[in-house]
């Protein structure tokens, strides 16, 4: 057994195991439009697959997206086509350019909007509180955002706080992607309550 496969029995077995896969059975979608921030998509979609949730990628057409760094990401499914019922959380990565043109798409707000409405998890970072402001779904809840959004959150009714993870029921909200473990442990632990 060389060192690597030891290290990963040690670490990753029996109990451990089991208490790291705590989202099996879970099923969550990760938005991606042209322009969202790399590390906003891609780090909550590792790590909850990484706890054993399926996730699944869409966006309002069933094709690739390129990020604000010009990287690659095909989504699995077309917006139009998510139904709340399948599924326990919608994650919406920022990036100015991204949830700036999601908001624009009214089956992507009728997905969020069904998924608050079902009380399941909204998860934003950074711009993407644009989608949830534009979905209808923040008035009287607090939440965060980048800064530069915070007179949009309050615009739209929202008691917006500069703090790292901000959770409100089923509604979760952070800064940018220095908040991303932050962002990341609150989604896994709403999903295991």
């Amino acid at each position: 057994m060389d060192q690597y496969a030891a290290l990963n029995a040690r670490h990753f077995s029996g109990d451990r195991l089991a208490a790291f896969m705590t989202l099996e059975g879970r099923k969550i979608v990760v938005l991606a439009e042209d322009g969202h921030e790399d590390l906003e998509l891609w780090v909550p979609y590792y790590r909850l697959i990484e706890a054993g949730a399926e996730v699944v990628l869409a966006g309002h057409e069933k094709r690739i997206y390129s990020s604000k760094h010009s990287y690659p990401c095909e989504v699995d499914m077309k917006a139009a086509d998510l139904k709340s019922k399948d599924f326990d959380a919608v994650v919406i990565p920022g990036g100015v350019a991204g949830p700036d043109r999601m908001r624009q798409h009214k089956e992507i707000l009728a997905f969020v909007r069904s998924m608050n409405d079902a009380r399941k998890i909204v998860a934003s970072i950074c711009h993407a509180a644009w989608v949830p402001i534009s979905a209808g779904i923040v008035k009287g809840r607090q939440m965060t955002s980048y800064a530069s959004v915070r007179d949009d959150c309050i615009n739209a009714g929202a008691d917006w706080v500069d703090k790292d993870c901000v959770v409100d029921g089923n509604l979760i909200t952070s800064r940018f992607p220095d908040d991303l473990p932050a962002f990341c442990h609150a989604i896994v632990a709403s999903l295991t309550k």
